[in-house]
């Protein structure tokens, strides 16, 4: 990723931090952008923007390009998981379209405003993050947060085999559970419990080995790899039964 420019969303979540600390690592100059006005990423810069509102993103990479003269990759991982989300026999339809204006919107309109520049440098990395349950049904239902993650997968596959012959890859990174403040303020410890007996490693995963799998992704070490879900859930999807130590 060495002197390679790139633009993470939800920089100051903790996937999105974690992301902007690997990409620095590894050479990035890194503009982290977040809802929220928060200028403690460790970004090299920090831009505040309402991803669902299509002037605000193609001003926000407008401005990096007039800013640092080029757009190498895209960390498309912005994202919420609201809490009035819940069964499809109780949704609320305000609710899921404001999941799906966050989720899924908004990876589109940064892909319809960032890939453009992408491209005038001849190409580079986009990865949208997804989440397991684009795969996996939940008994505990976010009908909301599935339907948008499922259609961030689609629409990476769909884009990634769209612009390949423009020097373009796009994939999904599809976290499993990771620790985090947002699922610490979604679960009661009783559904952390109902969620664990799954993982085969007895652990939630860590915004860290999330952002490791999406530096593979970004960088030149995946340059033949398009149109591909990453699953990053240690285990999950491949288990029936898990150890019971």
């Amino acid at each position: 990723m060495d002197g390679k420019v790139v633009v993470v969303t939800g920089a100051a979540g903790s996937i999105g931090r974690a992301a902007v600390t690997v990409l620095r690592r590894e050479g990035a100059t890194v503009v982290g952008v977040d809802l929220r006005d928060v200028d403690d990423t460790g970004a090299d810069s920090f831009v505040a923007c309402d991803l669902t509102v299509e002037a605000q993103v193609k001003d926000l990479y407008d401005g990096v390009v007039r800013r640092l003269g080029r757009i190498d990759a895209l960390f498309n991982n912005a994202g919420v998981a609201l809490p009035a989300d819940s069964s499809t026999l109780d949704a609320d339809l305000s609710v899921f379209a404001r999941t799906m204006a966050i989720n899924v919107e908004s990876v589109l309109l940064c892909c319809k405003y960032g890939i453009p520049h992408l491209i005038a440098g001849g190409g580079g990395s986009v990865v949208n993050t997804a989440s397991l349950v684009a795969r996996m049904g939940s008994a505990v239902s976010q009908i909301g947060y599935t339907a948008s993650k499922g259609a961030v997968v689609a629409m990476s596959r769909e884009m990634g085999v769209e612009l390949a012959r423009k020097g373009i890859r796009v994939n999904s990174l599809s976290p499993g559970p990771v620790q985090s403040p947002m699922l610490e303020g979604l679960f009661s410890a009783d559904e952390v419990a109902r969620r664990m007996v799954h993982v085969p490693a007895g652990r939630f995963g860590t915004a860290a080995e999330m952002a490791e799998a999406a530096l593979f992704l970004l960088s030149d070490a995946s340059s033949f790899v398009n149109g591909f879900e990453l699953v990053v859930d240690g285990g999950i999807s491949a288990a029936y039964v898990t150890p019971e130590d």
